[in-house]
């Protein structure tokens, strides 16, 4: 990768530059699903997803005290996002088995934040650009007062898996980034945490 990559809150983005990052089922998804849940995600139409979204981003307003994402440039072209928020955002993740198997903390906990989702753009995966959102993310949400952040990983086993399935990254750009794995709960999903001094 040559070119200079920047990552900002996805404020500080536009709601079109973001829409060109979110193609194919993340499109479809408007990044809403771990945040909504399952029963309600089901309910809405991809259009009432992006309003959920674009509400919560808050994409054009560089002044918004707030955000749930960062989006990425390579020069001007914005080539990737990812869903960062505080645990407690995320009605799928409080819900799931994935992330709380053999796990007793509270699940309210409001020091906790989630990587909940990564997209790159097609036209530029494969450069290693989840490596520089992770660290991002993690760094997003200690700035926001976070004492922790997670992340729920694939084990790929170096298989080949479609973009869409692997929207909560593979272990390695979490393991750059200095996160710890916590548990194993399915054969394919590691939870991952990295604690704040």
């Amino acid at each position: 990768m040559t070119a200079a990559l920047r990552i900002r809150p996805a404020n500080e983005a536009s709601w079109s530059e973001l829409q060109l990052i979110l193609t194919g089922t993340a499109a479809r998804c408007q990044c809403t699903r771990q945040r909504l849940g399952d029963h309600d995600w089901y309910a809405l139409p991809p259009e009432a997803r992006g309003a959920v979204l674009r509400e919560a981003v808050g994409c054009d307003d560089p002044r918004a005290t707030s955000t749930v994402g960062l989006v990425a440039w390579l020069e001007d072209e914005p080539v990737g996002w990812v869903a960062v928020d505080r645990r407690t955002a995320y009605t799928r993740i409080r819900n799931s088995p994935v992330a709380w198997s053999g796990r007793h903390e509270a699940k309210d906990d409001e020091t906790v934040w989630a990587i909940a989702c990564l997209v790159v753009r097609r036209g530029f995966r494969r450069e290693g650009l989840t490596y520089p959102l992770v660290a991002a993310a993690a760094e997003h949400a200690r700035a926001q007062g976070a004492l922790a952040v997670e992340g729920y990983p694939m084990l790929t086993g170096g298989a080949e898996v479609t973009w869409d399935e692997l929207s909560v990254a593979p272990v390695g750009p979490f393991l750059a980034a200095g996160f710890a794995e916590v548990s194993r709960p399915t054969k394919r999903r590691v939870v991952m945490r990295l604690d704040f001094d």
